[in-house]
């Protein structure tokens, strides 16, 4: 199956931490990232503020290590496993879904 880009050329990808089930981020990634991820074996996104490709934890330190990539049903969005070691939010916390808006 093939995956299915979205008019931009993206799709979205949801890192989750590998042997936690925790979900840490949601990204985008276009076909560029999507084979330096496989290559690298660390994760790479397309920022849509910046235009540009980012390694994530390049700057930071915590860089991801893949453990497997998936897509959906559809093939219209992904799962990356990851290992991160550190935050994987930018804000500094473990995950980006910190935000409680259940009431």
């Amino acid at each position: 199956m093939d995956i299915k880009y979205d008019d931009r050329g993206l799709v979205p990808a949801i890192v989750q931490q590998y042997d936690t089930g925790e979900v840490l981020m949601m990204a985008w990634m276009n076909a560029e990232s999507l084979e330096l991820t496989r290559k690298t074996g660390t994760t790479w996104f397309w920022s849509r503020s910046r235009q540009e490709l980012w390694n994530k934890g390049a700057t930071s330190g915590n860089m991801q290590q893949v453990k497997s990539i998936a897509m959906d049903c559809d093939g219209d969005t992904l799962l990356v496993q990851v290992d991160s070691p550190g935050p994987a939010c930018h804000t500094g916390n473990r995950t980006c879904f910190f935000t409680d808006i259940t009431s």
